[in-house]
């Protein structure tokens, strides 16, 4: 049996690459579709392919590819059975860029994280003029087992600024860093916005009778207003003296960020690197079970801070990391009241961000040529 030529199938937009084989009177169709993202699968109609496509576009006209393509479009008609492969290309152009930087997007991100840690200090100065000031600690099992120790939130601290620098550093040398950037900023400021809604719905009392508050300021909006820029100014640390204020319980904020910088480390590193993750998990662990030893939160605050925290980041990177999932009536994650905001930071990155490493800053390659060597080369040339 002799097998038919390639056949070139284009409907509208979609660019099709076709072969055909006729032994045993079958036939297989290869199509390569382009389709843009990321809008959800199409199937485009097909046409049964006419004796013109199937000879070079009807471009030659001599008599013997007149005869040739008389004697395959017979073949064609008097074999009709095919087997059509699809593969599907994404992009809407080949050199389309899957990975935009999109700075501005980012920095629209670093507003609306900005915006959601202001109006977490906001709530935290009310919340803490309705925090009950007679009202015993309430029972807790890991306090029953644990007694208080005193430096452990300091300790809790510390390591949460450890994994946030390491996580900024390792940013900084990320060639997509402006996508991560935006994922960071948004995750963080819908945790902190969650966190608003907690702390302000359900008041607990104070865990233990270490803890000194400040005295309420009652109307007095001037010092609250003051407090809450000290708060700011200081990262509502402990250690830094700022965080002073009672009733920030349910969740836990410190949980949030060790939790949070130490699933961007993982997932934005070599898997190679596993010595890394260990160190950074302990570190995450170690600041988390401190908390607790500190009797400075409940035991429910680190669960759900934990639970809730993982869950958007699962979330978001199981959306971010399948772009056909956006457009899927089945994807029930899209139901989430932040999906808009979800689709305008991601609409245009159409793959999984690589771990990639880059300078921060671009270094001309002309540096590291050595003007000597060049000069060496040309003397040996005119000495031969």
């Amino acid at each position: 049996m002799a097998a038919a030529d390639p056949l070139v199938e284009q409907e509208g937009e979609t660019s099709s690459n076709s072969s055909q084989s006729s032994q045993c009177g079958d036939h297989v169709e290869v199509t390569i579709e382009t389709i843009s993202c990321p809008a959800p699968e199409t199937d485009s109609p097909s046409r049964q392919p006419s004796p013109e496509d199937t000879l070079d576009g009807g471009r030659n006209h001599g008599k013997s590819t007149r005869l040739a393509r008389a004697l395959r479009a017979g073949l064609l008609r008097k074999n009709q059975d095919y087997v059509r492969i699809k593969i599907q290309r994404r992009g809407n152009r080949p050199s389309a860029n899957p990975l935009p930087q999109e700075w501005w997007k980012t920095g629209v991100a670093f507003v609306y994280a900005s915006a959601c840690l202001v109006l977490t200090t906001g709530v935290i100065t009310m919340v803490h003029e309705r925090v009950p000031s007679q009202t015993p600690p309430l029972p807790d099992r890991f306090f029953d087992l644990f007694p208080h120790v005193p430096a452990a939130f300091t300790v809790t601290e510390i390591n949460g600024m450890l994994l946030v620098g390491l996580f900024f550093l390792q940013l900084l040398f990320l060639k997509h860093r402006a996508i991560i950037f935006r994922r960071f900023f948004f995750l963080q400021g819908t945790l902190y916005l969650y966190r608003c809604l907690t702390m302000y719905l359900t008041i607990l009392p104070v865990p233990g009778t270490h803890m000194s508050c400040a005295p309420k300021l009652n109307s007095d909006a001037q010092a609250k207003v003051y407090r809450m820029l000290k708060m700011m100014s200081g990262g509502g640390l402990s250690i830094t003296g700022s965080h002073i204020m009672c009733g920030d319980y349910l969740y836990s904020g410190h949980t949030v960020m060790l939790t949070l910088t130490f699933l961007f480390i993982k997932e934005y590193s070599p898997r190679s690197m596993w010595w890394y993750h260990v160190i950074c998990g302990l570190l995450g662990v170690v600041g988390g079970v401190c908390i607790l030893l500190a009797h400075d939160h409940y035991s429910i605050d680190v669960v759900v801070a934990y639970f809730i925290t993982s869950r958007i980041f699962y979330w978001y990177h199981t959306m971010a990391n399948n772009p056909a999932m956006r457009g899927s009536p089945h994807n029930y994650l899209s139901w989430t009241w932040w999906n808009p905001i979800f689709n305008f930071l991601e609409r245009n990155v159409c793959t999984t961000v690589p771990c990639t490493f880059a300078w921060p800053i671009p270094i001309p390659t002309s540096w590291l040529k050595n003007p000597c060597r060049r000069y060496s080369i040309v003397q040996s040339t005119r000495e031969q």
